[in-house]
Parts: structure tokens; sequence; C-alpha cells
């Protein structure tokens, strides 16, 4: 039997349709149309608006001064954005009051610091979700010291990351605030340096996702909380890669610092093997902090141990 679609929705899709031919950056609320980003984005001011973006590919960039924005794809997957960086940062510097990425796709960007990425969050909240990010120096990278709430959910990065471009590495996911960081249901896969996921916050929940780095080179870790951190590691699945920069553990613990407590960190149910060919003997949570963690019944492949401490 064939799902029909609610009235409502079938008649924004018809809406939405018909002004990505006028312009491939409309304002969902007024209908109105902008022939770049940008200009949609400066239109917003402080206000709070959707700006659908048609299909195509787009070399232009933008800077979110102020407001609430959230940035759709009218087709999820098909608006993409090339190369072009605003402020030798990212496709999107975010600086708003709030943001919402939903459906994009970032891919190509580099820049002379080494951390050219798709989204530069330096200030607001930001969900990102549907979206994914290719080929670059960096995914998402940003943070602000307050109590900033990032969500990224249903997302890809594939393609990310470097140590060798510029003085610091860089890591597909990069983020630091003193809010949290909540990372569910997405895929890591083909690192090209640093580590996948990388948090200096107090809060994290990194759950339900994919670290495939069975195609990556130069890696390190697949999740590196550098100050500690409390919160969830569960429900994630691990393949460690055979060209690691640093095959010594796959999440690691306070190796920096002991800003934040970690005392209570909950790492369990999630699922940790070895690539064939991949050598070491590494540790699944090397722990820095000395805090008593929480880590429960994971599952490991031949090869892994459960913990060390340093």
């Amino acid at each position: 039997m064939r799902r029909m679609l609610p009235l409502f929705a079938i008649a924004l899709g018809a809406s939405a349709s018909a002004q990505t031919h006028r312009a491939p950056f409309t304002i969902a609320e007024t209908g109105r149309g902008f022939a770049t980003l940008d200009e949609a984005v400066q239109a917003v001011r402080m206000g709070t608006a959707t700006i659908l973006i048609a299909p195509g590919t787009y070399r232009e960039c933008t800077v979110q001064a102020g407001g609430r924005i959230t940035f759709k794809a009218v087709t999820p997957g098909t608006a993409i954005f090339d190369g072009t960086v605003c402020e030798d940062k990212a496709a999107f510097v975010l600086r708003g009051n709030g943001s919402v990425v939903d459906g994009l796709v970032f891919r190509g960007f580099s820049v002379s610091d080494g951390n050219g990425a798709g989204i530069r969050a330096e200030m607001g909240d930001l969900t990102v979700r549907n979206s994914m990010f290719l080929d670059s120096q960096e995914g998402i990278l940003g943070g602000e010291p307050r109590g900033q709430r990032i969500v990224i959910d249903r997302s890809t990065f594939s393609g990310l990351g470097q140590c060798d471009q510029a003085v610091n590495c860089s890591h597909a996911i990069y983020l630091g605030n003193n809010g949290s960081v909540t990372i569910t249901n997405s895929r890591f896969e083909r690192g090209t340096g640093g580590h996948y996921v990388k948090l200096r916050v107090p809060n994290v929940t990194i759950s339900g996702n994919s670290f495939d780095d069975t195609r990556g080179t130069r890696t390190n870790y697949m999740i590196d909380l550098p100050e500690g951190a409390t919160g969830v590691i569960a429900g994630n699945t691990f393949v460690q890669g055979r060209a690691k920069e640093n095959a010594g553990a796959l999440i690691v613990v306070g190796a920096e610092a002991r800003t934040y407590p970690s005392a209570g960190l909950n790492i369990a149910d999630n699922d940790a093997r070895m690539a064939p060919g991949a050598r070491g003997n590494p540790a699944f949570v090397a722990d820095y902090s000395h805090a008593r963690l929480a880590i429960g019944a994971n599952r490991l492949g031949p090869g892994i141990r459960a913990f060390e401490t340093r």
C-alpha cells in the first residue's frame, strides 16, 4: 500500500520546489529568494529564519554574525558546498545566536593553517543533521568558552584530518566549550590524519556511531578527550586500521590535562575490532585522568586490550 503524505507536507514540498526555480537560496518564512547564500544570511540579520538551499554545487561561503538560522537543503544530499572558505576558515563561519545545518554536503576545504573546515562554530548552539563532510582538512571545528550546546546526528565524516600540512594537527571533529557535545548515529571513515573526534568539553554523549579506520592513513585515536569529560560513550562500533600514526589506543581520556572531572564517564556496550592486517596491541581505553571511570561490558576483538592507565 502506497504511503500518502499529509496535505501540509505536499504543500510545503510544492512551495519549496517553486522557490528553487526563482533563486537558489530562499527564506522559507517570506518566500524571498537570493542569488547567493551570504545575501540571504545578511538579510536575516538578528532574526530567526530557515534558508532553503536548492540542489547544486556552490563555490561560495557565508559568515553568520547574528540571529538564529536553519540552513536546510530542499533535497538532502544535493546541496554541495565545494572548496570556498570565508575568513580563511570555513564554508560556514557561524557566530550567531544559534544555527542548524540540515542535509548539506561540504567538501574540499584547505587553508594555510591546516584548519580548512566545512563549518567553523564560533558562537551559539549548533545542530548538524543529515550532512556530509568530505575530503578536507577538518569537518567541524570551533567552540566558545561558554555553555554552548552542539549536537551532531546522522552525518558522515570521510577523508578528513591532517598532521603533515601545518604545525598543528586537524581532525574530523574538533570542538571545545564549557557546555556539551552530542554525536549520534554518525559515520567516521577514511581519516587522513589526526583524530576522528577530539573534544575539549566537560560533558559528552557519543553513541550509536561507526568508526571505520580500515582505509585510514596516518590516523591517531578514534576519540580523544584530552582534558577529561563526563558523560557517555556507548553503542559505537570501532575498526582499528593498519596505517596508523599512533596505534596505542582507541579512546583516550585526559592525556593533556585534568580540566574537567572524568569520574563516572560511562564507556559501555561498544564493539571494537582490528582490521585485517592491523598491527599492535592497542588499549580500547587509555586513561590519563586516574579518575574512576565507569567502564562496562564492551565487545573487544583479538588484539585489543580493555584498559590501561598512564
